[in-house]
């Protein structure tokens, strides 16, 4: 589902008309029909939070398609929706890409609770989790996902499965370490950014994946 689908989606279920959503998100309606039909190439971090506060789905879910699609749900009439899991958020340490390449050499090298300040996820990173802030705009796309500079990427360093199309920490043996989209195409594996201006690179001997994406969140605004 792409992020046009998700926002098509947290409208109907929200009960709300175009023109509703615009007078809460401050737009005009053609810009809401613009979003449900992507053709809205990007999306103001202001806006998306409006829309999030309107329709009751988060706002990392309308944006990236990651973590729990709204906080809570309530239940419509006579329909019970069926108890999920529930998972505590639980606070990881936000490091540096220096340490997080180090921590793959020797779980030494980093213990759980080390980083400049914690942040909470109710998405499981395993014991070891931690986050990382996205440098750079290889990442970025213009359409969705898509991980700008300054994005926050939480990530679990062991017990994940290797998926295509899914985001990884991938620590070249020169000590380099990037977060790209792993492909798998005919038997090659690729670190692929989402940005085509940034090369997409061949997974080889030189390469290894040290870590699984498994949620990202705007902070600070």
């Amino acid at each position: 589902m792409n992020r046009h689908e998700r926002i098509a989606r947290a409208i109907r279920d929200s009960g709300k008309s175009k023109s509703e959503i615009a007078k809460l998100c401050d737009v005009a309606p053609s810009a809401v029909t613009q979003w449900i039909n992507g053709e809205s190439k990007t999306l103001k971090a202001e806006s998306v939070f409006a829309l999030a506060k309107a329709t009751g789905y988060r706002a990392e879910w309308l944006t990236f398609g990651v973590g729990p699609e709204r906080d809570h749900d309530e239940d419509h009439g006579n329909i019970t929706p069926a108890l999920q899991p529930h998972r505590q958020p639980k606070p990881y340490p936000l490091i540096s890409w220096v340490a997080a390449g180090e921590r793959a050499e020797s779980p030494d090298n980093y213990c759980p609770g080390d980083g400049e300040e914690m942040i909470e996820s109710t998405e499981n990173a395993g014991k070891a989790g931690y986050w990382l802030t996205v440098k750079g705009h290889s990442m970025k796309s213009d359409g969705s996902p898509s991980f700008p500079e300054g994005i926050k990427i939480l990530v679990r360093p062991e017990g994940f499965d290797v998926i295509n199309g899914k985001f990884y920490i991938a620590k070249h043996r020169d000590g380099e370490t990037t977060f790209k989209q792993y492909v798998r195409d005919a038997g090659t594996e690729y670190l692929v950014p989402l940005n085509p201006a940034f090369r997409t690179v061949e997974i080889d001997g030189e390469w290894r994946i040290i870590g699984r994406v498994v949620d990202a969140k705007i902070t600070g605004l």
